[in-house]
């Protein structure tokens, strides 16, 4: 895997992780409801459901590619056009950020336990990476490295963003509430969504 692969893959990332999804909408209820209390727990538990979503990907596709390089070709195509496809949805999606606030006092155990359950239990989520990361998997470099870094940095990422919109939320309500925002959210998340596949098939193509 190169550097400009996984600067690729990071750019991609952040973009996907910045887009409001049921796993943000979580995340900024609780603030809403319970401050910024409530953000360090439901970011940790984002960042193990998307470990435990991500490495049931992973291993997946790891199977597949042992098991035929055709396939797994295939499936990178399909996931190609998913992300595409994905990224259109994005841009014409509306600005709305449907999140009640959930009031009643919840100990930070239980968000944690919740915002887990939401992300891993999620069948989006492991589309998701079943499609997202064989578009940045070297088919000749060792998988078990590639997986170790990739996971470590989605999951880092995964986490900076849940606590940056748990405390976004319990610090200035209104900005999650500005169909303005979420809107500019979802139009510049699509646009560089389809723009970093382009990027990294370009990079795999030179």
């Amino acid at each position: 895997m190169s550097f400009e692969t996984w600067l690729a893959f990071v750019a991609a990332s952040a973009v996907l992780l910045v887009i409001p999804g049921p796993t943000i909408l979580l995340v900024v209820s609780y603030a809403l409801g319970q401050g910024w209390r409530a953000a360090l727990p439901t970011a940790i538990g984002v960042a193990l459901g998307d470990f435990t979503a991500m490495t049931l990907s992973m291993l997946g596709i790891g199977a597949l590619l042992a098991a035929s390089a055709t396939l797994f070709t295939a499936l990178k195509l399909v996931g190609a056009a998913y992300l595409i496809w994905l990224g259109i949805k994005l841009w014409r999606a509306g600005g709305t950020l449907d999140a009640k606030p959930v009031t009643e006092r919840t100990e930070a155990v239980k968000m944690l336990a919740h915002s887990w359950l939401v992300t891993a239990l999620n069948p989006k989520s492991i589309t998701f990476f079943v499609a997202f990361l064989p578009q940045f998997l070297d088919r000749n470099g060792d998988f078990w490295t590639q997986m170790l870094i990739f996971e470590a940095t989605f999951l880092t990422l995964a986490f900076a963003n849940a606590l940056g919109y748990g405390v976004v939320a319990s610090r200035a309500r209104g900005l999650v509430r500005n169909e303005r925002v979420i809107r500019g959210f979802n139009r510049t998340g699509g646009t560089l969504l389809i723009g970093a596949y382009l990027v990294t098939a370009t990079t795999r193509a030179a």
